[in-house]
């Protein structure tokens, strides 16, 4: 075969990017859901109808060859390209229709995506929207690897190929067991911060890093808290301790209406020249041509939060 005609597929041009965004074989094929063998036939094929070695192999590591690095951004872009052409093809043309893959971090996806759901089924019953719940870390390695197409995360993320939507900030609110000094209170400082045993997420959960930086601001150390190496997953295991009197936490403001509902803790607001809050946002790959939709998401997505904070 002449070089000139060849013509990789998708499934060569995808093998190329997975290999090359994880540098590892094993990972690769794990998550293109194919064999390691099959996955190393795809590579050479595309190697030998390229007449150029993308990915240089050894026992110890993988290593993408210059010419590797140059195709690797032409290569993803073909695939966001062909990603984009089926979503087209399927009705999608800057309108919420169409297969979508929304990533959401936990400390949203349960307070958001009851509004958000019942708007997508209501008016936009077209959108095929499936949804990935994960920590900010993992989500944005998805979004690069091809596996969502966008994420509902704390904003700035600041990473290259990724652009961001803001949508909306939200403050924390202080959750305090119900006879604490500070309950119902609406004039918080920082400094009151202080004045509670904090109950932490465990490491990867960006609400965590957001609580320790409002922290350093007033000089808190949260690590002499009791409850330092208390490391909890979610934050109705941490509500489960604040109703047992075990200390307080930092929640944000959409959270209220779920985990603040039993009667044995209450919610402290700062006071309004405090700062105290995240920024919200959708990220996407650059390379995407689905900008437009992901504005018309970020709408809807707005919407679901003030509902869900309306019944705080």
């Amino acid at each position: 075969m002449n070089n000139k005609e060849y013509r990789p597929t998708l499934a060569q041009l995808r093998t190329f990017v997975t290999i090359a965004e994880n540098k590892h074989f094993g990972v690769a094929a794990q998550k293109l859901h194919i064999s390691q063998p099959s996955l190393s036939q795809a590579l050479s094929a595309l190697e030998i109808g390229l007449e150029v070695q993308l990915i240089e192999r050894s026992t110890r590591r993988v290593i993408i060859t210059p010419a590797g690095e140059e195709l690797l951004p032409y290569a993803k872009a073909v695939l966001d390209s062909a990603d984009s052409f089926l979503s087209h093809a399927q009705g999608v043309s800057g309108m919420l229709s169409g297969p979508l893959t929304l990533g959401i971090i936990p400390t949203i996806a349960p307070y958001i995506l009851p509004p958000l759901l019942t708007e997508i089924n209501k008016d936009y019953s077209d959108l095929d929207l499936r949804i990935v719940e994960d920590q900010t870390q993992h989500l944005v390695q998805l979004l690069k690897d091809g596996q969502i197409d966008c994420a509902l995360l704390a904003l700035p993320i600041d990473q290259p190929g990724i652009e961001e939507i803001s949508l909306y900030s939200e403050n924390f609110v202080m959750v305090v067991p119900c006879n604490h000094p500070l309950a119902e209170r609406n004039d918080l400082e920082l400094t009151n911060l202080k004045d509670i045993d904090l109950i932490l997420l465990d490491d990867g959960h960006c609400l965590r890093e957001q609580s320790v930086n409002l922290c350093k601001k007033v000089d808190i150390n949260p690590s002499n808290s009791p409850f330092s190496n208390t490391r909890a997953s979610s934050l109705t295991t941490v509500m489960q301790l604040i109703s047992s009197e075990l200390g307080g936490t930092l929640v944000p403001e959409s959270a209220i209406a779920v985990e603040c509902s039993r009667v044995d803790v209450a919610t402290a607001y700062f006071s309004d020249e405090v700062s105290a809050a995240r920024q919200v946002g959708l990220i996407y790959r650059s390379s995407s041509s689905r900008s437009d939709e992901y504005h018309k998401l970020g709408t809807v997505i707005n919407r679901a939060f003030h509902h869900s904070i309306a019944t705080a």
